[in-house]
């Protein structure tokens, strides 16, 4: 039978007699285990570090920072750490490395009651656990690196032929899971300093990718998700929360705000190429309109469904251009910002914070800047989907 995380870190947990969590190497939650013992095990557990990483499934990076200072990264040995009240860790730590082959892929994590002490034989054993839970991690960092490199492969090779070949292996190497429902996530910005490597494995996320730009778009992660069941799309959800704030590296400014998409579900692989395209939009969509992130779903775009799907070149009307120029941004705004609400000026003036009379002036401004009649359908029409092509592409 093959090993789980879970079952290893339960392992470490009942022969060290207190709880356990395991993490990557990036400090995203994998496992963690219970311990039921006679003491106070509210007491034991009420550390807020602990509670928020088994809570959002990750450390920040204030509390990656202050045990990193440690040595773990490096350490072949369990490493003892003193708590820090004023970073809420509350408790000390006991962290065993996961290595494998010299590197260390992980860490397990013990709050430190003062047991086991540093002779105990104990540690030993969890090492030897530990030392299983790397090469376990070790595994599936070589799986996902190849099953990235397929997929990667399969949606970027301009050869139509090589494409469907790397499909056709990333078949074979996923079994059972390429003919179920699936989803395709995109998220960025990657950052150019972060090369290809595409980030650590993320639980329940087996495939990524990180794919180049497409003109003046950035880098985006690409993967691939595997649905509970047809048309749910909760795990696509989850997966993308979880790569959001994978790609928020230390490399990434942090004013830079991420972004992700999810398509429609599909059946199988067969239809790769529409699930990316989808992912993609969604995620220009979700980068470009903020009220549609940080993750947006392809289902839920409404008109940019459409509008993601027109060629980025030359897409400004030239009965726009003026009002889109920087000294025009609060008419454009405003323009906006009317036909969202269906023309309704009072619904408008509100969303802006301004008078009516204020609203009516900078209509009859776009009107003269753009030589557009708004009361017109088919003007009103083409002024929105122009300002919003043009949020896309600022975007």
């Amino acid at each position: 039978m093959s090993e789980d995380f879970q079952t290893l870190i339960d392992e470490v947990s009942a022969l060290l007699g207190t709880p356990a969590t395991l993490e990557n190497r990036d400090f995203e939650l994998i496992a963690f285990g219970a311990h039921e013992s006679a003491g106070d095990d509210a007491e034991l557990v009420q550390d807020p570090v602990r509670t928020r990483t088994i809570m959002q499934r990750r450390s920040t990076a204030a509390v990656r920072a202050w045990f990193e200072r440690f040595g773990i990264t490096r350490a072949a040995a369990p490493v003892r750490i003193p708590a820090d009240p004023a970073a809420g860790v509350v408790k000390g730590r006991i962290c065993l490395p996961a290595r494998h082959s010299g590197v260390v892929h992980g860490y397990v994590w013990l709050l430190d009651e003062g047991s086991p002490t540093p002779d105990d034989p104990r540690l030993l054993d969890a090492m030897d656990l530990a030392a299983r839970i790397g090469a376990l991690l070790a595994s599936q960092a070589r799986t996902g690196a190849r099953l990235g490199d397929l997929l990667r492969a399969a949606l970027t090779a301009a050869d139509r032929q090589e494409a469907e070949q790397a499909r056709e292996e990333l078949r074979r190497a996923l079994g059972s899971v390429a003919d179920g429902p699936l989803a395709a996530l995109a998220v960025g910005p990657w950052p150019p300093a972060a090369g290809t490597a595409s980030p650590a494995a993320v639980p329940q996320v087996p495939v990524l990718a990180v794919l180049p730009a497409a003109r003046e778009q950035p880098r985006l992660v690409a993967a691939l998700v595997r649905l509970r069941a047809p048309g749910a799309l909760d795990a696509a959800q989850g997966a993308a929360q979880r790569l959001l704030r994978a790609v928020q590296t230390p490399e990434q400014p942090a004013a830079v705000r991420a972004f992700a998409g999810v398509s429609a579900p599909r059946q199988g692989l067969g239809e790769l190429g529409a699930l990316w395209r989808e992912a993609r939009s969604a995620a220009r969509a979700a980068r470009a309109e903020p009220q549609l992130g940080p993750v947006a779903r392809w289902a839920e775009l409404g008109a940019y469904r459409m509008l993601t799907a027109l060629p980025t070149v030359g897409a400004v009307d030239p009965a726009v251009a003026r009002l889109l120029e920087p000294a025009h941004r609060e008419m454009a705004r405003t323009a906006e910002v009317y036909l969202d609400c269906a023309g309704r000026a009072g619904r408008t003036a509100a969303q802006l914070g301004i008078h009516r009379q204020t609203l009516y002036y900078r209509l009859s401004r776009v009107e003269q800047l753009t030589d557009l009649d708004l009361s017109d359908g088919e003007a009103r029409l083409l002024l929105h989907m122009a300002l919003k092509s043009a949020r896309l592409q600022r975007g």
